[in-house]
């Protein structure tokens, strides 16, 4: 079955190659060309536009960054909305807010669509390697149909139910990830202060119980100040805003999102939003300067 895969940014393009390696009939297309070109050298047709993809393919996966990037590609709003999703299934492996999701399912379905939700977890490490985690969400018989093209990306799939029920799992597992990340990075700044020799400290957390493949990547790059991108502190800014949102609507406690909401703002109003979610270190050396100078 022809796939077609919009969205080649630093997830999307190692999810779209292990698609083509694994040999499933692929047509790609992304804003910026450039990013195309590894698909075409591993065999995928790169479209003129997305409106290509939309005609030569019957399945359709969407991973874009943000809610405003999915309506333009799906002429969500004009006529060329039906045009491109009736009589197709939609992916959408990206991360939006849930209440999005579920109104977009219910205009591909009046248009004569069907919808699955497959966010993932996981990074562009994992990405790369075919490891990460699905959740997925939609009819059961169209989830059914999706799964198995998914699997050169996934090493598991986990059923969530009914739209939106996949992209709040994927909040929640959000919530997680990125109090984690904070607090090794806040773990760091601590020990470096004090004058610990930070390379002990990382050989103490990776041999102990709270080890973790997150967390042994993150501490190298904390220690090396490598912050090459794999998950983007203006990507997890985005998603701890959408949990915040999720939060509030649900009038749910959320205080340490409220705090590492705070931080990565700061760490992307530095300029660095396109460095890794480890940056945000740099926000806490930020804040302790300022209690210094006080």
């Amino acid at each position: 079955m022809d796939i077609g895969f919009i969205g080649l940014g630093v997830m999307g393009q190692p999810m779209a190659l292990n698609l083509a390696r694994a040999g499933k009939p692929l047509t790609v297309w992304n804003r910026s060309a450039e990013r195309c070109e590894p698909l075409r050298a591993a065999g995928a047709k790169v479209a003129a536009d997305a409106a290509e993809v939309f005609a030569v393919t019957r399945i359709v996966i969407l991973m874009l960054a943000t809610e405003a990037a999915m309506d333009a590609v799906l002429g969500r709003g004009s006529a060329d909305f039906t045009t491109h999703v009736g009589g197709r299934t939609i992916v959408h492996m990206g991360t939006t807010s849930a209440d999005y999701s579920r109104r977009l399912g219910a205009d591909i379905e009046a248009a004569g669509g069907t919808y699955v939700e497959a966010p993932v977890s996981g990074s562009r490490k994992p990405a790369e390697a075919g490891q990460l985690v699905a959740m997925l969400a939609g009819a059961p018989e169209v989830v059914e149909t999706v799964r198995p093209l998914l699997q050169p990306m996934c090493r598991d799939m986990v059923p969530c139910g009914v739209v939106p029920n996949a992209l709040l799992m994927k909040l929640a597992v959000n919530i997680f990830l990125i109090t984690m990340v904070t607090g090794l990075a806040e773990s760091v700044h601590f020990a470096e202060r004090h004058g610990l020799d930070l390379e002990r400290l990382v050989a103490v957390l990776n041999a102990g119980p709270m080890a973790s493949d997150v967390s042994r990547i993150k501490a190298a790059k904390l220690l090396s100040g490598d912050f090459s991108v794999q998950a983007a502190i203006t990507d997890v800014f985005k998603n701890n805003r959408l949990i915040t949102e999720a939060a509030r609507t649900a009038k749910v406690a959320s205080p340490l999102l409220d705090v590492c909401h705070a931080l990565y703002g700061e760490t992307e109003a530095m300029g660095l939003g396109q460095e890794d979610m480890a940056a945000v270190i740099r926000a806490l050396e930020q804040r302790t300067a300022a209690a210094r100078a006080t």
